[in-house]
């Protein structure tokens, strides 16, 4: 066995990151959960009047890159509030130009765009490919976007050998804009492509303006069509970023850790679907009583969160009046409402412990992360903070607390701007090392907090939110 007493729910994780290199893939997958555990699956552009049912589990995605599941009380009626654990599926990565065709001495290179603040350094000298959505004419003249994952080493950044500069271990820098170019092969292949394929390489010739042969190495594409079955001509657009293709595995002498990458903030979204998906499927769902329990994978959190499928669109909003589609109504939901927004946490790095408060140092596999900050960066205050360690406690699980050395500036997640709304939030997650890196480590045996966490939300946030009188 390859991972002998292992945490299960850290083995689950594995396959869900690893079939998961984009917040395309990460939907695609979470849906497949979703459906699995009899969740039904409903199209925003339709009426849900009829549809929604007390006790249904439903879900929907928006773009391929955002999904909301939520499932019904059996003795719902509007104006009930929603439980929601909000997370989100982008990660720092490399983004393929729309005009990406490069050469330079000798060499084919893909023009790539820098997306969220990556730690870049740690993508040279990676063995990389590609994955992401794209648009093809099937065979009946219609169009379709289709998902694409290259499961083998396509590219790669290579750095300079020390040779040529003896200062890169005293004082490493490179420009993103000319030192960041991933190679994707050599010059000669291009020479000796078809006389076809030559010709489609031409930017003078006569394209149509959906072409986009002319943008991209012919090789490029080509490969890409073989993938998908198709002709090169029947790729009219793409949206694909670059992501390495060494697996996530677990590591340490124990087996304690997680080497991986997306795991800010792949965690925490595996963990929402899994955790809805379980409390769905006991034999007490029927039973449970008070909020929509509801999950909300976003996309864009690493940029901003402003689009249409990021935090700050209508994707909640939307939800919150179609259930309570009277204003009465809707303000009643939002009052019962709680949102638990999930983001992972630093955990202390053993070489730079000066850089965490010294009272507020979280470690891996030490429990679940509350994350305060007094100039609200993060979302939690009192209240919620004391709900999310009543959830945590009725699990059996720890605490450990979060908060910014005064001299050092503060990041933040889809908390505070979700909270906008009026509904109460707290920001939590999983300790961290190397946060946004390539390759990041993270405990095997909090993947299991988090899922009671969560499960504890869903299954007791209606009797503890009674209890609890504060205006």
């Amino acid at each position: 066995m390859l991972y002998p007493n292992s945490p299960e729910a850290a083995l689950r994780f594995l396959k869900f990151v690893n079939a998961s290199p984009t917040p395309f893939h990460a939907v695609e997958n979470a849906s497949l959960r979703l459906e699995k555990a009899g969740f039904q699956k409903l199209q925003e552009k339709d009426n849900w009047e009829n549809s929604i049912q007390p006790g249904g589990k439903y879900f929907f995605t928006r773009n391929q890159a955002a999904l909301v599941a939520f499932t019904i009380p059996a003795k719902w009626k509007q104006g009930a509030g929603l439980s929601i654990v909000a997370t989100h599926v982008d990660s720092p990565n490399l983004k393929v130009r729309p005009i990406s065709k490069r050469t330079n001495s000798g060499y084919l290179q893909v023009g790539v765009e820098t997306y969220g603040g990556g730690i870049w350094h740690s993508w040279l000298d990676r063995d990389l490919s590609l994955a992401g959505r794209v648009i093809i004419k099937d065979g009946n003249g219609r169009y379709k976007s289709k998902l694409l994952k290259i499961n083998r080493p396509l590219l790669r950044i290579p750095t300079l050998a020390i040779h040529l500069d003896r200062s890169v271990n005293d004082n490493f820098e490179f420009s993103q804009e000319t030192e960041f170019i991933p190679i994707l092969g050599l010059l000669e292949s291009q020479l000796n492509a078809k006389k076809d394929d030559n010709k489609a390489e031409n930017p003078h010739s006569n394209q149509k303006a959906s072409s986009i042969q002319a943008n991209h190495h012919s090789q490029l594409l080509s490969l890409l069509a073989a993938e998908l079955s198709v002709v090169p001509e029947d790729i009219h657009d793409f949206e694909l970023s670059l992501y390495d293709t060494q697996p996530a595995t677990l590591g340490g002498i124990d087996n304690e850790f997680i080497f991986s990458p997306r795991m800010d903030n792949l965690v925490s979204s595996f963990c929402a679907v899994e955790s809805i998906a379980e409390t769905a499927s006991l034999q007490t769902f029927p039973t449970l009583e008070g909020n929509v329990n509801c999950i909300a994978l976003f996309n864009h959190e690493e940029i901003g969160s402003v689009s249409t499928s990021g935090a700050e669109s209508s994707l909640i909003p939307s939800l919150l009046n179609r259930l309570s589609p009277t204003p009465a109504a809707l303000a009643q939901s939002i009052s019962g409402s709680f949102l638990i927004s999930a983001d992972m946490g630093h955990a202390i790095h053993p070489n730079y412990t000066s850089k965490h408060e010294d009272n507020h140092q979280p470690s891996l596999n030490g429990g679940v992360v509350v994350k305060t900050n007094a100039k609200q960066r993060y979302a939690s205050d009192a209240i919620s903070t004391f709900i999310v360690k009543q959830l945590i406690e009725r699990k059996g699980g720890q605490v450990q607390e979060f908060e910014v050395r005064n001299d050092m500036a503060c990041g933040s997640t889809v908390g505070p701007m979700l909270s906008k709304i009026g509904i109460r939030t707290v920001d939590v997650g999983n300790a961290m090392l190397s946060m946004h890196s390539i390759r990041e480590t993270a405990g095997s045996r909090d993947i299991q907090n988090a899922i009671d966490l969560f499960s504890a939300f869903f299954e007791g946030f209606a009797e503890l939110d009674r209890s609890l009188t504060v205006d």
